[in-house]
Parts: structure tokens; C-alpha cells; sequence
């Protein structure tokens, strides 16, 4: 431990092009997902002997696959990191990429380590299904699979009934609740679509995106350059029959990764780089489980508070969209935020949300925007299922 806490830099993020379910990525194992990004970050910083990252933090969301037995050690492993470079994976649901960059840069700013990789995985392709074990031996009748994909699975009998809600219901009563109507979410999701294809076309994602191995794909999959509101408005409720959240404005399936290259001031000129940003500050808040969706106000608020900044100070905000009305609803309690700083390059809905992956991808993403600008304060943040927000404030 050291006196006092040193300065985290963001040296480098990247990630691959996400993936469609059953898509492109579909044939790729989430541990190699996971070596790909590990690996480039490594190659893109020729000065740094990866004998000095000090540790690896990827987040996970599902872990009841071929990411079993930690997959940050199995990618630092298959990635072809010296065998002394430890790893750790964490769960905080669709907030685990995030929450390993906290993780990542808390340990680099109390001193326990000056070189650290951090980041997400997340293969909802590959999510196998699960049989529990029975309660009693050789059961003589049928046995009933789980499906690891998304949402509740084996709920415990003790959780209240309203908590354990799909998370499309959660986002029909954050829609309820917060007054965020059907062509609202259409707008925002159409929106999200136009920012992507437009930033793909202008190359704003040249310098985070690597390509895996052995795969025909050069940009995020799931992003409709040719959709629109009359196509949008035509789709069902996907929750209610009298709803508003239907697939065109929530969030897709997704496989893919992305990490994040974090050092102090040593570790920083061992890589012989310039940073993308400095972490200023974090947060995370908990609300009750079937409004996880607007988990990000309280987190962003207290984030933002520990930096000493505004919302009107941002530069650029990255806020993960889950869903539309969630998004919205969020959106809703900063009426102080400029919104034309949010997504700029796309959201969730367009690119899309592979769970473990996200929080790093984003907070990558803010860190290469504000290298872009070349100074200003930047915020990512995530709601996250099960009722938390969780958010990261960058500088430059």
C-alpha cells in the first residue's frame, strides 16, 4: 500500500466487432474471444514486456461454459502471456466489464499493481444449458434443462415473485413509470442504428476494433444501416400485448470482448505510449430489482460528485442500452446533459450487448473519444439486472 493514491491511465482499449446470436463470433469459444483482445493489446504496445502486466480482470456474466475454471487465466494462457501473469474473473452481470476495470484500476491506484489488463467476455451463442442435480437418486421421470442465455434461471423459491421479473417487464415498467412512450423508444433506437452505420462509415472505430482470427468479419453485426421507423413501428410487444418494448428497441443477443490497457506512471512509460484518458472516479447503487433500469441515475450522480464534475461538463457520454425506455428514463433525470454527447458513435441497440463485455467496451470507448477531442471529462455507465447502476468518470 502506498500513502497515497496514484494516477490510473488508460493507455490502450480495445475490442473485437460484436457478434450476431448464431452469428459470425458463434464459432469462437468465449476463452478465445477473450485471448484475442488480451493478445492485441499486448502486440499494439511493442515496448512493454508482458512479463510486466501484474494482473488480468475480466468480467463474465454467465460462467456456465466454455469460460468455466476463470477465463481472464485461460486467456492470458491461450493468449500466449507469460505463465506468471495472474487472472481474475467477475460477475457483476451486464456491469462485469466495468466492474474489472474499477477492480483493475483500484489496484493500480493503491499501489498493488503498475501494469494491469482489464476487461469482458461474453459468448451468448455458446451459453450451454444446465441440468440441476436431482433431490434424490435415479429420479424415474423427466428432468427439466435451463437455458444460461439471459435472464432468471432457477429462482430461488424465497425471492419475491415481482423482483425476479423477465427483464423486458422490467423495462415495460420503467417505461410505465417514467412515462417513455412507444415512438420515444423507436426514435431512440433508430437513432442508434443511424449513429452506427455513420461512425462505421467514417472510420470512428478503426482504432478499437481488431479482428479474431479465422472469422469473416469486419464490423459489428447486428447494426440495420437500413432501418426505419415505419420498420420499427411495425414490430409486436415482445412483453405485453399492449406494450411498448418490442426487439427493435431493446438491446440485442451478443458474443464478443474488449479490454482495456491500465497503468500508473511506471507501468505508463514502460509502454513507451501516450494515455487515451486518466479514471477519474466510479460508483455503483442498488435499486430495487424490477427498475433495474434506471440503476445508472443514483451511480452516475455519486461518480460524478467523487470527480468534482457536472453533467454539463461532459464531453461525451457512453450509456449502455440495455433497453430504449430504460435508456430514456435515465436520460430523463439529466436535465442537465446535453444529449447530442451521448452515443455519438451508437449504442446497445445497434452495436449490440454482450453482457460481460459491455462495461469495458464502452469505457473503452469514452477513452478513445476523448483521446479524439483531446481533453474533457467523459462518462460510461450501465444499469445492470437484479436492480444495480454502475458508472466510470474519465479525464484527459
Amino acid at each position: 500500500m502506498t500513502d497515497r493514491l496514484r494516477d490510473v491511465y488508460v493507455v490502450d482499449a480495445v475490442r473485437t466487432p460484436i457478434g450476431k446470436y448464431g452469428g459470425a463470433l458463434s464459432g469462437v469459444r468465449p476463452d478465445d474471444l477473450a485471448a484475442t483482445v488480451l493478445r492485441a493489446l499486448v502486440d499494439r504496445a511493442p515496448d512493454l514486456d508482458p512479463a510486466r502486466v501484474d494482473d488480468v480482470f475480466l468480467g463474465n456474466a454467465n460462467g456456465a461454459g466454455e469460460e468455466n475454471r476463470d477465463v481472464a487465466r485461460m486467456a492470458v494462457l491461450l493468449a500466449g502471456l507469460p505463465v506468471t501473469v495472474p487472472g481474475t474473473t467477475v460477475n457483476r452481470l451486464c456491469g462485469s466489464g466495468m466492474e474489472a476495470v474499477i477492480q483493475a484500476a483500484r489496484a493500480v491506484a493503491v499501489g498493488d499493481a503498475s501494469v494491469v489488463v482489464a476487461g469482458g467476455v461474453e459468448s451468448m451463442s455458446r451459453a450451454p444449458w444446465v441440468l440441476p442435480k436431482p433431490s434424490r437418486a435415479f429420479p424415474a421421470g423427466h428432468q427439466e434443462l435451463y437455458s444460461t442465455t439471459l435472464g432468471w434461471r432457477m429462482v430461488n423459491p424465497r425471492m419475491p415473485k415481482e423482483w425476479t421479473v423477465a427483464l423486458g417487464e422490467g423495462a415495460e415498467l420503467v417505461a410505465d413509470r417514467y412515462g417513455v412512450d412507444r415512438a420515444a423508444q423507436d426514435a431512440f433506437a433508430l437513432a442508434s442504428h443511424e449513429k452506427a452505420a455513420r461512425a462505421w462509415q467514417q472510420g470512428h472505430y478503426a482504432a478499437e476494433v481488431v479482428p479474431v482470427a479465422g472469422v469473416d468479419l469486419d464490423r459489428d453485426e447486428t447494426i440495420r444501416p437500413d432501418t426505419s421507423a415505419a420498420a420499427l413501428a411495425r414490430l409486436k410487444p415482445a412483453f405485453r400485448t399492449d406494450g411498448t418494448v418490442t426487439a427493435g428497441n431493446s438491446s440485442p443477443l451478443n458474443d464478443g470482448a474488449a479490454a482495456l490497457l491500465l497503468t500508473d506512471e511506471a507501468g505508463l512509460r514502460a509502454t513507451g505510449r501516450q494515455p487515451l484518458a486518466r479514471i477519474a472516479a466510479s460508483a455503483v447503487t442498488g435499486v430495487e430489482p424490477r427498475y433495474f433500469g434506471i440503476g445508472p441515475v443514483t451511480a452516475v450522480e455519486r461518480a460524478l460528485d467523487r470527480a468534482g464534475r457536472g453533467l454539463a461538463e461532459l464531453r461525451t457520454v457512453e450509456l449502455n442500452e440495455a433497453f430504449a425506455a430504460q435508456a430514456l428514463a435515465c436520460l430523463g433525470q439529466w436535465p442537465d446533459l446535453d444529449p447530442a454527447v451521448v452515443n455519438p458513435y451508437g449504442g446497445a441497440i445497434a452495436i449490440g450487448h454482450p453482457l460481460g463485455a459491455s462495461g469495458a467496451r464502452i469505457a473503452g470507448a469514452v477513452a478513445h473519444q476523448l483521446a479524439a477531442a483531446g481533453s474533457g471529462t467523459g462518462l460510461a455507465a450501465l444499469c445492470i439486472g437484479v436492480g444495480q447502476g454502475l458508472a466510470l468518470v474519465l479525464e484527459r
